[in-house]
């Protein structure tokens, strides 16, 4: 149950003003479906976080506990840091959009998520924990929590939003699961 709600809490937060949110505002802007986009990010972000997780686990099995421990701390450090820049979507990928929003939405959201800072909180989450069901579902809610609310009110702006505060507080939360590593 700690991997569910550590991977939940995590990515919902990391999730806030991240580069896959704001494609979601655009997406919401673009197309009227909005249960297409939303089942177009639930099923790409299901596919790319169950592939971060498989990784996550099967590179923590190649190295000693107390390396796995250090990695993964540092890792949660790495991120916090990270979190601090913040994103930007890239260009439209108008070539997409002809393909309808749900089609759209998965391609998009696939590609923004590789690399993404959500994708290797992911990796990072499933090595700490050895619970790849939990840690996919977890990061999946997360971004649902953060996105869903994006697409239905797709009128609403992230800079509306204290972006600065966001992403310190979220920095202070990778940070801290990083001491939490390292303690026990």
């Amino acid at each position: 149950m700690e991997a569910l709600l550590a991977s939940t809490f995590t990515v919902a937060i990391a999730e806030i003003g991240d580069k896959t949110q704001l494609l979601a505002l655009i997406l919401a802007a673009r197309f009227k479906n909005k249960t297409a986009i939303i089942l177009g990010i639930l099923l790409s972000t299901l596919a790319n976080h169950f592939a971060a997780a498989w990784v996550g686990q099967w590179a923590i099995n190649w190295i000693s506990p107390e390396m796995a421990t250090y990695i993964v701390a540092f890792s949660f450090f790495a991120i916090a840091l990270w979190v601090l820049v913040p994103d930007k979507v890239d260009a439209e990928e108008s070539r997409f959009y002809q393909m309808g929003p749900f089609i759209a939405t998965f391609i998009l959201f696939f590609l923004a998520e590789m690399g993404d800072k959500t994708q290797v909180a992911t990796v990072v989450l499933a090595a700490k924990y050895d619970a790849l069901p939990l840690v996919v579902l977890g990061t999946t809610l997360g971004m649902m929590i953060a996105n869903v609310p994006v697409v239905i009110a797709g009128h609403f702006s992230a800079e509306k939003l204290p972006m600065k505060w966001i992403h310190r507080g979220c920095a202070a939360l990778f940070a801290l699961l990083g001491v939490a590593t390292l303690l026990y």
